[in-house]
């Protein structure tokens, strides 16, 4: 494929949005390695959970041609705008730092940082998690952007708008992904 004018090769942003608490490693693996395979940048919280454990996956990739990106959360009121206790996780390549900190049951709130990992993203997987994943898939509804839950059930995110289609087979995650990336 030949370079844009401008030199600048541009990749599509895979946001994946989950539980910061629970890593649901073996989905959370399976998806980080789908996106570094296909050359894609991944983008999460930053944090543990799902975020620490598909990052992790992600940046172990050999041959990867994307970035690991995190908005992440800081100290409230900061000047030197520190990262909150536990972020960014150790496999964050570009951590980019915010003061918006608001998330959980507030995580569609104006200031919360979902807002910029939803904006951000060119497409988001969903993996199980609590009310800030389902506040971040609320959000993807309202601005527009591609979303596909990854779970055995509605029930692993609840109050999952249904607006959010749910496959429980990666191979339809997948193809759900690279239809809105192209």
């Amino acid at each position: 494929m030949p370079l844009p004018a401008d030199g600048i090769v541009r990749r599509p942003i895979v946001g994946v949005m989950g539980s910061s608490v629970e890593p649901h490693t073996e989905r959370a693996r399976e998806v980080g390695r789908w996106i570094a395979a296909q050359g894609y940048h991944l983008l999460t919280g930053g944090g543990s959970g799902v975020m620490g454990a598909v990052t992790e996956a992600f940046v172990g990739t050999k041959g990867r041609l994307g970035a690991a990106l995190a908005v992440v959360p800081c100290i409230p009121g900061d000047p030197d705008a520190t990262p909150l206790p536990g972020y960014p996780n150790p496999w964050v390549e570009i951590p980019i730092r915010t003061h918006l900190d608001t998330g959980g049951d507030a995580g569609d709130a104006r200031s919360s940082r979902n807002h910029l990992n939803v904006l951000t993203s060119t497409a988001i997987i969903f993996l199980p998690g609590g009310p800030g994943t389902a506040s971040e898939a609320r959000l993807a509804l309202r601005y527009g952007r591609p979303g596909v839950a990854y779970l055995r059930s509605r029930e692993e995110i609840p109050e999952l708008p249904d607006g959010i289609p749910v496959e429980s087979d990666f191979e339809r995650v997948a193809a759900f992904i690279r239809r809105c990336v192209r």
